[in-house]
C-alpha cells in the first residue's frame, strides 16, 4: 500500500476529481489507525463485519478462511458514480498501476494551464 501513497500525487493527479476506496476484511480500527500511521491520503473499507460480501460484490474472492485475496480498489470518478473497480490489486505489479491510470485517465480531464 505504500506503493499507492508514492505514486499518488502523479498517479491521482494529486487527488484532484477521483477518490480511491481499498477494500478489505480489517477491522476499521485496524485500518483507521494503518491509514494514520503511514499517512495515506486514500479511504480504506472495511468489509469486517460483512464476512466479505462488499468484496465479493467488486468482483474480490475469498480464501477458505474468508480473508480476502488481494484489496479490491474502486476509483469513484468526479461525478460521484464508480469510474473502475480493480477487484484483486497487486500492489507490487506496475501493471497494476497502468491500469489503474487509465481508468484515471479516462474520467479525470486534463489540466490546462492559464494563458498569461
Amino acid at each position: 500500500m505504500t506503493a499507492y501513497r508514492d505514486q499518488y500525487a502523479s498517479l491521482f493527479k494529486g487527488g484532484q476529481n477521483v477518490v480511491l476506496v481499498g477494500v478489505s476484511n480489517d477491522s476499521a480500527a485496524d485500518l483507521q489507525s494503518w491509514a494514520k500511521d503511514l499517512d495515506f491520503p486514500f479511504v480504506f473499507a472495511s468489509d469486517a463485519g460483512n464476512s466479505g460480501g462488499t468484496y465479493v460484490a467488486f468482483g474480490g474472492g475469498l480464501r477458505e478462511s474468508r480473508s480476502v485475496d488481494s484489496r479490491s480498489v474502486i476509483v469513484v470518478g468526479p461525478d460521484g458514480r464508480i469510474a473502475g473497480v480493480i477487484p484483486q490489486f497487486n500492489q507490487v505489479d506496475p501493471a497494476a498501476y497502468e491500469e489503474l491510470g487509465a481508468i484515471i485517465d479516462r474520467v479525470t480531464p486534463e489540466q490546462t494551464e492559464p494563458s498569461g
